[in-house]
């Protein structure tokens, strides 16, 4: 209906675009390791295996403080906790321009793990707190559009950071991690101020708008599980799990990478911050454009599955083509596949989880799954190490995004049963 549109439409006007600009902050922070490397690793002396090593450390603490983060979240607010959240980031990171040597660094990425590691998982789970699923796919899209966006303005910005004239004796890679890091710390205080722990606290929206999103969050189906013991039981937790970390592991592996692979493709430093920018605008739309299409026919795993099939398609053939240009469109195929899959996957576990076990559930498949953070950047860093390219490198993030597409298809099934199963169990009860 028409006012329930409407309504939505505020709440997402409203929220959104600061928790997409936290969120291009977030991924900022995390990626701008990559285009520093440029420089950095020359100076700290790290070989191509050494930093894939560091690249995937941050995942390690990002794993280990996923779980507690969201709980957390769900206990005090998301108002409190994000802004605690952003403030702890933006100083580790801030911190990284400390790095003197492989320890330090390495040391500083796995805390940076730790102070990030419940933003992503908190911000899914607030979603759920506004939206409900018939249209969350498009808001979820919109909120991970902050990744593409982080790179469209964050690489020529990192670019040119890199390409200034160093200031104060200090390296230029130094520069980009305090320049980067410090809008999380302004943003923490904006969190505080415009960020409501869910509809009822939002002093924007009027009784009756309230009213309308509490109606819809509260007429669907109601969830399966609340509490955090039967949850773990769920098979089906365990078959998200396993899709997701697939994901993860190519995403990384492409993404803390591209810098370096377009770089090597002989463009100039500054050259390659733009070429990645284009890829992330085209995978922004792209991904909208999917999610969209999710939304409209109320179909998840095959716009789960077409995507993975893309990214694969577009990692061999980065692996396989030598020239520029053909390397490039390669490497936008594989871009928007790695984007658009996941837009749609995280409409998936609020399907049968509220509460405390969607807090925990979300941030439990999330943590495992960002261990392939960890494998992603190793693998490739590994692989370049031992052949001297990145083909192996991207040949194996298309294995992976294939074994993906085959879990999902395993998932939708073992969905599809457990929904008949019940359904079969309701009539007989009847």
């Amino acid at each position: 209906m028409a006012g329930e549109r409407d309504v939505f439409a505020k709440a997402a006007m409203r929220l959104l675009p600061l928790m997409a600009l936290l969120y291009v902050v977030n991924i900022l922070d995390r990626v701008n390791v990559g285009f520093a490397a440029l420089e950095m690793n020359k100076d700290l002396g790290i070989g191509p295996e050494g930093f894939g090593f560091i690249s995937g450390v941050f995942f390690i603490g990002y794993f280990i403080f996923e779980i507690p983060s969201n709980v957390m979240l769900e206990r005090v607010g998301a108002r409190r906790w994000i802004f605690v959240i952003l403030l702890i980031w933006s100083l580790v990171s801030m911190s990284t321009a400390l790095a003197h040597d492989i320890r330090t660094l390495t040391v500083l990425r796995f805390t940076l793990g730790l102070a990030e590691g419940g933003f992503f998982p908190g911000m899914m789970l607030y979603l759920s707190y506004w939206f409900p699923q018939k249209n969350r796919a498009r808001y979820t899209a919109l909120f991970l559009a902050a990744i593409a966006l982080a790179n469209v303005v964050g690489a020529p910005l990192s670019g040119a950071i890199l390409s200034m004239k160093p200031v104060a004796g200090v390296h230029n890679w130094q520069w980009l991690f305090v320049l980067e890091g410090a809008p999380a710390f302004l943003l923490a205080f904006a969190v505080l101020r415009w960020l409501p722990n869910g509809p009822k606290d939002a002093r924007w929206l009027s009784a009756e708008e309230r009213k309308i999103i509490l109606a819809a969050l509260a007429a669907e189906p109601p969830r399966e599980h609340h509490d955090m013991l039967p949850m773990l039981k769920d098979r089906r937790i365990w078959l998200l799990i396993a899709p997701d970390y697939l994901i993860v592991l190519a995403q990384w592996g492409v993404w803390l990478w591209l810098p370096q692979i377009v770089h090597s493709l002989g463009y100039s430093v500054f050259g390659t911050t733009l070429v990645i920018a284009g890829l992330y605008a085209v995978s922004f739309v792209g991904s909208l454009l999917w999610a969209m299409s999710s939304d409209r026919t109320g179909e998840r795993i095959w716009h789960i599955v077409i995507p993975c099939l893309v990214a694969a398609g577009g990692l061999i053939a980065a692996a396989i083509v030598r020239g520029n240009m053909e390397s490039i469109v390669a490497l936008e195929f594989a871009a928007v596949g790695l984007a658009a899959c996941v837009t749609v996957f995280w409409v998936l576990p609020t399907r049968f989880l509220g509460g405390t076990a969607a807090a925990g559930g979300i941030a439990l498949i999330n943590s495992i799954a960002n261990l392939g953070g960890f494998c992603g950047p190793y693998v490739v860093g590994w692989l370049k190490a031992h052949t001297g390219d990145y083909a192996a490198g991207m040949a194996a993030m298309a294995f992976c995004m294939i074994l993906a597409a085959v879990m999902v298809l395993v998932l939708g099934r073992a969905m599809h049963l457990h929904a008949a199963g019940r359904a079969g169990a309701t009539r007989t009860g009847a």
